[in-house]
């Protein structure tokens, strides 16, 4: 019995640490090199950043910036707010950043949220993101609307800006079509644009996918996602299949991934499972998707493809301890499941962190952003530097 008792003590040696300890432990071919800060100004509410690396090799950073209300003696910062603009910023090498951004947009008739950088293999680049209107108490609003649940706020929908000139310029809003299972229309009364927060992706043949939500229940709020389509370069876009829907579990922030062999991936944000990541996967090109549990928490996620095919998979851990963790999947990614799970972070203040975003520094480097706090202070963008074998 001593001997047993021996034996299983050995054995939560050799388990415990592929959860507890700092990634250059957890996995042999992982390294965590160094956490710096990007940007942060206690002025402003820094959050949900993206990242891409250009032909030329230049790192742009673009975010949501809006101002720090405890500043002005307001109770707090909301994830909403009618001064929320798009800023991005420019890196040589993705490790050392200019102390100011540059307006990337500013939504004309509110507050923006989420830029999601796309860099085109024709060197285009493009930018997803969604909107916010404030009304004021006069206003006449058509129903069906969604209102935020803090502030007098009209949800506005989903539009893309598309830059030609390694994002000097941009051009649009251009609006995306409206999912017609959506429930709501935006603040000016016509049927509410796609949106989403999360990464689209350019297939092997130059079609771009896109994973948006709706909302296919008000009561209780229930959202749904699927894949729009684009076939020149995200200036129209064509519906084509549910991703996830279900009458009691709600799907939204997704992220979108093909695989060498041609499966369309989609890494799902749920609120139900105790928020458990879901993955959904399209065999036949897009035309029908199944989903599952992933087996372990986290979200929003985001996958970037490595130079041997692997997959890094990111994401927020909104748990205590609160930071953000990855795993490094198979070319396929069918090994969700059992890949280790790697903590970059585990000192976040509270859970008001994550929206992870990585990209590649070198040919075994890679950073990943987020925005982070520490000890609820201020919102900031944040990254860690990886070396993967």
């Amino acid at each position: 019995m001593r001997w047993i008792r021996i034996r299983e003590i050995l054995l939560l040696l050799f388990v415990l640490p592929a959860i507890t300890v700092p990634a250059q432990q957890q996995n042999a071919g992982v390294k965590k090199i160094k956490d710096i800060v990007l940007y942060e100004d206690a002025r402003f509410y820094s959050s949900f950043p993206s990242i891409i690396r250009r032909p030329n090799g230049e790192f742009l950073l673009a975010f949501r910036r809006a101002p720090e209300r405890k500043r002005l003696g307001e109770k707090g910062t909301n994830h909403v707010d009618p001064n929320s603009y798009l800023v991005m910023m420019r890196s040589k090498d993705g490790i050392n950043w200019p102390r100011q951004p540059e307006l990337l947009y500013a939504y004309p008739f509110g507050g923006s949220q989420d830029p999601c950088l796309l860099q085109l293999r024709d060197g285009s680049i493009l930018c997803a993101s969604y909107s916010w209107v404030f009304p004021r108490a006069d206003a006449k609003i058509k129903a069906p609307y969604f209102g935020h649940y803090t502030l007098s706020s009209v949800f506005n929908g989903g539009y893309l800006v598309k830059s030609l000139d390694g994002g000097k310029t941009w051009q649009g809003p251009y609006e995306p079509l409206h999912i017609p299972s959506e429930k709501h229309n935006d603040a000016f009364g016509n049927p509410l644009p796609a949106y989403n927060r999360g990464a689209m992706y350019e297939g092997k043949k130059g079609q771009l996918y896109w994973v948006a939500a709706s909302v296919e229940k008000t009561k209780p709020l229930i959202n749904a996602t699927h894949l729009l389509v684009s076939y020149d370069k995200g200036m129209t876009w064509k519906y084509s299949a549910p991703v996830a829907k279900n009458d009691s579990i709600s799907f939204s922030e997704t992220s979108v991934y093909e695989t060498p062999k041609g499966d369309i991936v989609a890494f799902m944000r749920t609120e139900f499972y105790d928020d458990q990541a879901c993955i959904a996967r399209s065999t036949d090109g897009g035309k029908t998707f199944s989903w599952e549990k992933m087996g372990f928490q986290g979200h929003p996620l985001n996958a970037l493809r490595l130079p041997d095919n692997r997959v890094l998979l990111t994401y927020g851990y909104r748990h205590a301890p609160f930071g953000i963790r990855a795993r490094i999947l198979n070319a396929e990614c069918t090994d969700y499941a059992t890949a280790p799970e790697i903590v970059l972070r585990d000192d976040g203040g509270t859970r008001d962190l994550g929206y992870s975003w990585p990209v590649q520094l070198t040919n075994n480097r890679v950073l990943v952003v987020y925005y982070f706090n520490k000890q609820d202070g201020i919102r900031h963008i944040a990254g860690t530097i990886l070396e993967i074998k």
